[in-house]
Formats: structure tokens, C-alpha cells, sequence
């Protein structure tokens, strides 16, 4: 199945207490509950002024439609083509 990077520019991000990222969470959660298993959420990076998040989808408008539903900004939704790490060099 398709992973998906979503950058979510949400300015002042860097700067969310515990409580709000732990509403966010909670949010995407119940999403996630009500729309089923096809959508997944791998992982969030939290920078100064967006969250970027790993999806797994079988395609994007399932990750827009997430978006939608729980509030939350998808500013650019980007399939991954293919994953490397440095055990890609040898």
C-alpha cells in the first residue's frame, strides 16, 4: 500500500504544549477509527512551524479526507517513491 509524507504548515507548531499535541493525536485518532483500516498513521515530525506526517493510504484522497474531517491543514500530500537510508551506499 502507497505511504504518503503530509506537510501540515501549522505556524507556531514547534511551540505546542504536550496537552495540544495530545489533542491532535487524539483527533486524528477518532478520524482514523471512523474512516477504518485502509489509512494508518506511521509517525509525526513536529518543526517550528509545520508537522510533517507519514501515512500509509491506498491513495490520497483518503489522506485529504482525513484531513477534512478532523480539521487539520494538508498543505502538500506526497507519495513516497521509494525509501533509502544509509544502508543504500553499500
Amino acid at each position: 500500500m502507497p505511504k504518503y509524507v503530509i506537510e501540515r504548515e501549522i505556524p507556531g507548531a514547534g511551540k505546542l504544549s504536550d496537552g495540544d499535541l495530545q489533542g491532535i493525536s487524539g483527533k486524528s485518532c477518532s478520524v482514523l477509527r471512523e474512516l477504518g483500516p485502509a489509512i494508518q498513521w506511521v509517525e509525526s515530525y513536529v518543526t517550528d512551524d509545520k508537522i510533517y506526517c507519514v501515512y500509509i493510504a491506498p491513495n490520497e484522497e483518503l489522506i485529504r479526507e482525513h484531513a477534512r474531517k478532523g480539521g487539520f491543514p494538508a498543505n502538500k500530500v506526497s507519495e513516497v517513491k521509494t525509501i533509502i537510508d544509509p544502508t543504500s551506499a553499500e
